[in-house]
């Protein structure tokens, strides 16, 4: 198996950031798997999907490091497509098959038939199917699974068979597991536009009307009485005079002065509305398909699918 020199252990894998092709970002590492002959790292998984739903395997063969960031030749969508792999499950000889095909990559000489976890990383041991109790020899998982779809088998081969076993492929167990997408929604913050405070200054001409009074000249005669008789006679008897009196008169001023108004601010406030979110989920059903002369019949519960 093709190995990755820059980390000395399996920890140093945890939680690097893997990135694709195309520079995005597909995910951080969650499990390393290891090869169960030299111990170094093969797989590792990232978790892929809305809200991380999804657990997808990647190979280390063509990986390459730079620091904390592992980077790949594969782009998100791709390795979200990969077969799926449930976290803690064996990776048996078949999902590796799988995951070569999907990557185009040739196999190395062991499998990881079983798995367990360790803590930090994941290990398997490679096992063998061995031919029958009077033969010698081994025959791999590769020749087993073209057995049965040649419908023979190696001389002396045996191996326990389940009621109901896979005619698609390699023999798994004696039922098949039905799933279904489930649909997850969530909410997310982000800017819906801007809002700003804006002062300018507009003229307008203001018309008041005030009082104002102003003098004018009266000329006041009096006659000549016992009252006044001495004032008149005070001068000369023919004189030349001039008197003189100051008038005034009032205009309208006007002044400015600058008062505050009101004081106006920026603020927010949150209104719940509702939007509707549609995707398209898939589900998997599971038919029975019999012949006439096949008898059938009912047990355990749930609905037929």
């Amino acid at each position: 198996m093709t190995t990755l020199p820059q980390f000395d252990t399996p920890d140093t894998l945890f939680g690097a950031t893997v990135t694709g092709s195309n520079g995005d970002k597909i995910g951080k590492v969650d499990e390393v798997y290891l090869d169960n002959t030299s111990g170094q790292p093969e797989w590792v998984s990232v978790k892929t999907g809305l809200f991380g739903s999804n657990v997808s395997l990647i190979p280390l063969s063509q990986a390459t490091v730079s620091g904390d960031t592992v980077t790949v030749p594969f782009d998100k969508s791709f390795v979200k497509d990969a077969p799926h792999h449930d976290p803690g499950r064996e990776l048996s000889p078949s999902d590796e098959d799988d995951l070569y095909r999907y990557y185009g990559i040739a196999g190395g000489g062991t499998t990881t038939d079983t798995t367990t976890t360790t803590g930090t990383a994941t290990t398997g041991h490679t096992t063998t199917d061995t031919v029958g109790t009077t033969g010698t020899g081994v025959t791999s998982g590769t020749d087993r699974d073209a057995e049965f779809a040649t419908g023979t088998r190696a001389e002396g081969y045996t191996e326990g068979r389940t009621e109901g076993h896979d005619t698609s492929g390699p023999n798994t167990d004696d039922a098949m597991t039905r799933s279904k997408e489930e649909l997850h929604v969530g909410t997310e913050t982000r800017e819906a536009g801007r809002a700003r405070l804006r002062k300018y200054i507009t003229s307008e001409t203001v018309s008041k009307s005030v009082p104002v009074s102003h003098e004018e000249v009266v000329v006041e005669r009096e006659p000549i009485t016992e009252a006044n008789r001495g004032a008149a006679l005070s001068g000369g008897d023919l004189t030349e005079e001039e008197h003189e009196v100051v008038l005034t008169e009032e205009h309208a001023v006007a002044a400015k002065e600058t008062v505050p108004v009101e004081r106006v601010k920026l603020g927010t406030e949150t209104v719940q509305d509702t939007e509707t979110v549609q995707a398209e989920v898939r589900e998997e059903h599971i038919d029975l398909d019999t012949d006439s002369t096949t008898r059938t019949g009912t047990t355990g519960r749930g609905d037929r699918d």
